[in-house]
């Protein structure tokens, strides 16, 4: 297998005559990981090695790299020869509805290893926890369910390698375990699902697997792929049953690491911790994470000063899945943010400073997808658009999806990745990142805190109020019409002083510009005791008897607004013009 020595970033065309091949090869590839990139796009060193067994190539950390123009000097530690991967430890995530038992099951799991004269003996949650069953170990992150999951993925960490969704026999599924369910399908993770409470009178497990045929998830049993597993985290039934599966699961995907690499991998958790300072949770994905290592998160650069597992006990050293509060860092990160071992105090903070001045001119590393970008992908192959919808009500929601399935062209595939109803919020914008879709509301709004998320995420959210105006903006996308969005910028405000009749066309507003100015063809929404009474275009803008583009602030008017006469004297009128948003 050709070996190839990669910098920390490289762009897409860089890692296409990497590989040796051409850089739309590297793009279509990324395509299947969701991932859009332009030819002039950076991508991680992580990225390039997902990519790197589809090309049939080893990539190896290199000795230099150059980041947004600034090099970084080599890793601490290389890989002694190629081929060095070995087997790892499965990384699992535990999903589901909040009163189905996730949190007991992972407490009984850990129990299987712990005596009871030892059953205080996890003296510290450290926010993913390893357990040791038939003499291998499998990692467990916990999390407070699916939002958290979703938030690191939408940030890059892919560090899930099997999901156990929770779902309680008596209750059956619910709509948080839907959620779940289709979290875990826009991750591509392979899903085992645990049916919890079985001991229980009322327990019905049938009931739940064809719950789960009905959403495509058919249970091994049925004549399906889809694991699943009784339990009952209260009496412990069924436990070696389930990490026997996850083990036999994980096998299937094969999950190796080279320990004689520098330490890459991901920040599960951190918090400010008042006698040690910033705490970091970290899942060393690849290499070895020792005591004295200078390491970048993101744009913070530090050294571990200290080190210990998920029972609090001191260690020196972390191998691949095996997390480690470190502390060290000179301040927080954020969960999901990648790590990587650099080989001097120098090295790290030169690499952390690039970083940092790269975030700072705005472009992300990787592009999201939005309509605009699927108008300029051109006609050459088939493409996905992925859709986080959210409506008002179930019967908007059912006539939204009937709309939505019957769509059809043969270069476009619509998924829906997650459907709901309710506002949009934050998670959905999560999900939507992740997963490379868009976001969609019908009748309803993206919350303060989504829309925050949507502008740092680069993520599309469109809201509509009438369901073909959707299918016309996809139509449009698909056939290269939609141009990037246009939007309404304000231009002016003005009070309607009088109404002034003029032969043939009835009355127009005489009116004074309070602030900006009001531009002829603008878009007028008139204001009533702060209520919009009324919303159209300008017909035209007359001062005197000329009729002019625009008039500025502290001038008259008069406003012709068209076939709409019912203005009254005081009336606001508030002017907005139409601009094309670059993408």
């Amino acid at each position: 297998m050709k070996q190839v020595a990669l910098p920390p970033r490289l762009t897409v065309k860089e890692l296409g005559q990497a590989f040796g091949v051409p850089p739309a090869e590297i793009s279509k590839a990324l395509l299947q990981h969701r991932i859009l990139a332009s030819i002039n796009q950076n991508l991680e060193f992580a990225t390039a090695r997902l990519l790197a067994e589809q090309f049939a190539v080893e990539v190896v950390p290199a000795g230099a790299a150059a980041v947004t123009g600034v090099s970084a000097p080599a890793p601490a530690r290389v890989a002694r020869a190629a081929g060095q991967g070995v087997p790892r430890p499965p990384v699992v995530t535990v999903l589901g509805h909040v009163d189905h038992g996730k949190t007991s099951l992972l407490d009984a799991i850990r129990h299987t290893q712990v005596a009871a004269s030892e059953a205080g003996g996890i003296t510290q949650r450290i926010g993913a926890s390893v357990v040791t069953w038939e003499g291998r170990a499998i990692t467990f992150i916990d999390t407070p369910g699916h939002e958290a999951f979703t938030a690191m993925r939408a940030r890059g960490a892919n560090v899930t390698d099997v999901a156990v969704l929770v779902v309680a026999a008596d209750d059956g599924i619910m709509p948080q375990t839907d959620e779940a369910i289709q979290h875990a399908r826009a991750a591509g993770v392979p899903l085992i699902v645990a049916i919890n409470k079985v001991d229980l009178p009322d327990a019905n497990p049938d009931r739940v697997k064809q719950q789960l045929t009905e959403r495509q998830l058919v249970v091994e049993e049925y004549g399906g792929e889809v694991v699943a597993v009784p339990v009952s985290a209260r009496s412990g039934e069924g436990i070696p049953h389930l990490l026997e599966m996850i083990l036999l699961v994980a096998d299937l995907q094969e999950p190796t690491a080279d320990p004689s690499l520098p330490a890459t991998g991901t920040v599960i958790d951190a918090h400010l911790d008042r006698g040690q300072g910033p705490l970091a949770t970290v899942l060393v994905q690849d290499g070895t994470l020792h005591l004295q290592d200078h390491v970048v998160v993101g744009t913070i650069a530090g050294r571990v000063r200290s080190m210990s597992d998920d029972r609090g006990r001191r260690i020196h050293q972390a191998g691949p899945s095996q997390p480690a509060l470190v502390a060290g860092l000179p301040s927080v990160p954020r969960a999901g943010d990648r790590f990587e071992v650099l080989a001097s105090e120098r090295a790290a903070r030169t690499l952390a400073e690039a970083r940092l001045a790269a975030a700072g001119g705005g472009t992300p590393a990787v592009r999201r997808v939005s309509l605009a970008d699927l108008s300029r992908q051109g006609q050459a192959a088939v493409r996905d658009l992925g859709l986080v919808v959210k409506a008002d009500s179930h019967g908007a929601l059912e006539a939204l999806r009937g709309v939505l399935q019957r769509f059809s062209d043969p270069l476009v595939r619509l998924t829906m990745v997650l459907e709901g109803v309710g506002p949009i919020t934050e998670d959905d914008v999560n999900l939507a990142a992740a997963a490379g879709a868009i976001v969609v509301g019908y009748n309803v709004r993206p919350d303060a805190n989504a829309r925050q998320v949507a502008d740092r995420q680069h993520v599309d959210v469109r809201t509509y109020d009438v369901v073909y105006h959707l299918t016309e903006d996809i139509e449009r996308a698909i056939r290269g019409l939609h141009e990037p969005t246009f939007e309404e910028v304000f231009s002016g405000r003005a009070e309607v002083r009088q109404r002034i009749r003029v032969p043939k066309t009835g009355f127009i507003a005489g009116s004074h510009v309070l602030e900006g100015r009001v531009v002829r063809d603008g878009v007028v929404s008139v204001r009533r005791d702060n209520r919009e009474v009324h919303r159209g275009r300008i017909s035209s803008l007359r001062r005197f008897k000329e009729d002019v583009r625009e008039v500025s602030e502290g001038y008259d008017c008069g406003i012709d607004l068209g076939d709409y006469q019912d203005f009254q004297v005081g009336d606001v009128l508030e002017v907005s013009v139409v601009q094309q948003r670059n993408a």
